[in-house]
């Protein structure tokens, strides 16, 4: 046994790659399919591909657990040896075995220490090929600040078997390790043990700008500003972007946004017409006929733009009964009192959108969007939030409504037969096989590949507010006013807290 088994597991490995290499290459011993060879030989790779995905999961746990190893094999053979010196001795030793630099050495023990001692799940998880390399570093990212209850009830969340979810959502493997980090955000905010207030007051008084050189004559420049304010002008970016495009402008949308932030930040802004307008996503075209509301940043009014942003605030925090985050749409959990003092002080492109205290679902959208249309959309943006193609985070605003049943083929206008995808994957739609599959109420539609694979859709992460401490448990009157607590019932309530 020893090396000797080693080196037979990894002499069959290299036979095994051998052998799906043929394959791939289309000279195995028999064809994927007699009756269809090229068509059995690409479903074939595609098997392939979902193999070794699961196989590389599997080695990422297997060399996490072997650099541990060695680290606290190290440590026990020279037990005397400075902490520091052994730390960065084997770092070297791993990083010219991994031709990784020494940073990189030290960040991939770092991590592998978090996975193999403090995130048994997880660990778990990327050995069986459940979850990839990058969902397991979203996982250590994320846990991170995080007291050890905080870190097995993030891990039970996302991880445990038994935890309810939609039948119909996708698990956080079925899904890029970008979308889980907006999953595990949005939840380590809505469950740290530290209120969400406190930790901005300190992310504000960390706020900078940073910069940094690129290649081509070209360079970076970013800001880490609170999140209501990078999104506002991101969205007016967006905004005087598009109300600069026309037939004879040959910028692109990306090209007209960059230029417009130069713009903003190398002049006074004096020759200005348009508004910071506080909100979020990527904006609506600058032709929208309902005009612009008052917003709260500088600058002047330009009728002709408007965008708009839901925020999505439990009804007791929004009366400062409670300090759960609320969620501004497309970004996430934010502080309740940056959600107060957008929908007191904000534009009127500020939609309230309040939530159920049984179990976290949206109720109502405030009363300044009452049109059939408007509140369709605005239900597909909250049953959504983003282009619903697996792996795309295109936000809401950008996204156009489409019947999943086309209508000429007896599709109703109703939530369950809309999808909200983004401009490219609509298209995908029209040019290609890729087919949407049924959507509900509350779930968006998932996609069947032109292959006949299903891909599921990522939901939303709806959770039952907190309650008042002041109250007493159970459920208050006015949620017994009516079977179904509608914006009446709601609104009665808070006139009578006001």
């Amino acid at each position: 046994m020893g090396r000797k088994a080693v080196a037979r597991a990894f002499a069959d490995i290299r036979a095994a790659l051998a052998v799906l290499n043929a394959e791939v290459d289309g000279c195995g011993s028999e064809p994927f399919s007699a009756a269809d060879p090229l068509a059995g030989l690409a479903d074939g790779s595609l098997d392939i591909l979902a193999g070794v995905r699961e196989v590389e999961a599997g080695f990422a746990g297997l060399k996490a657990r072997a650099a541990v190893k060695y680290a606290d094999s190290a440590q026990a053979i020279a037990p005397d040896m400075p902490v520091q010196a052994q730390e960065m001795a084997v770092a070297a030793e791993i990083g010219c075995l991994l031709a990784l630099g020494h940073r990189a050495a030290g960040t991939f023990l770092s991590v592998s220490h978090a996975l193999t001692k403090e995130l048994p799940r997880t660990l778990s998880a990327l050995q069986s090929g459940t979850i990839s390399w990058q969902h397991a570093l979203v996982m250590v990212d994320e846990a991170a600040t995080l007291d050890p209850a905080g870190v097995v009830a993030l891990e039970a969340h996302f991880l445990d078997p038994d935890t309810p979810r939609p039948a119909a959502a996708a698990t956080i493997g079925e899904m890029p390790a970008h979308r889980f980090k907006h999953k595990a955000r949005t939840w380590r905010e809505r469950h740290h043990a530290e209120s969400i207030e406190k930790r901005h007051a300190k992310g504000v008084a960390e706020r900078r700008v940073e910069y940094r050189p690129d290649q081509d004559g070209m360079a970076w420049l970013s800001a880490c500003l609170p999140a209501d304010q990078a999104m506002a002008g991101w969205n007016r970016l967006n905004a005087l972007a598009r109300a600069a495009q026309g037939p004879n402008e040959p910028r692109t949308l990306t090209q007209l946004r960059t230029d417009k932030f130069a713009e903003a930040i190398l002049t006074s802004g004096t020759s200005a017409t348009f508004h910071a307008d506080n909100s979020a996503g990527n904006g609506e075209e600058a032709s929208d006929s309902d005009g612009a509301g008052a917003g709260t940043g500088a600058g002047l009014l330009s009728p002709g733009i408007r965008a708009q942003v839901l925020v999505t605030v439990p009804v007791f925090s929004l009366m400062g009964l409670t300090e759960e985050p609320a969620v501004l749409d497309g970004f996430g959990p934010v502080p309740p009192s940056m959600a107060r003092n957008l929908i007191a002080h904000g534009a009127d492109s500020f939609h309230r959108v309040l939530v159920d205290p049984r179990d976290g679902a949206p109720l109502e959208i405030g009363r300044t969007s009452y049109r059939v249309t408007k509140a369709m959309r605005n239900w597909l943006r909250l049953r959504d939030g983003k282009c619903p193609f697996p792996g795309c985070s295109n936000n809401s605003l950008d996204n156009e409504a489409d019947h999943l049943l086309a209508w000429a083929k007896g599709g109703a206008t109703g939530i369950s037969n809309l999808g909200q995808p983004c401009p490219k994957h609509h298209r995908l739609r029209h040019i290609s096989r890729w087919r949407p599959t049924p959507a509900s109420a509350n779930g968006p539609p998932g996609w069947t590949s032109p292959t006949g694979r299903h891909y599921k859709s990522e939901h939303q992460d709806w959770e039952p507010p907190q309650w008042p401490s002041q109250l007493k448990l159970g459920t208050p009157d006015f949620l017994h006013t009516a079977q179904s607590p509608g914006e009446d019932a709601l609104e009665r309530f808070l006139r009578a807290r006001a």
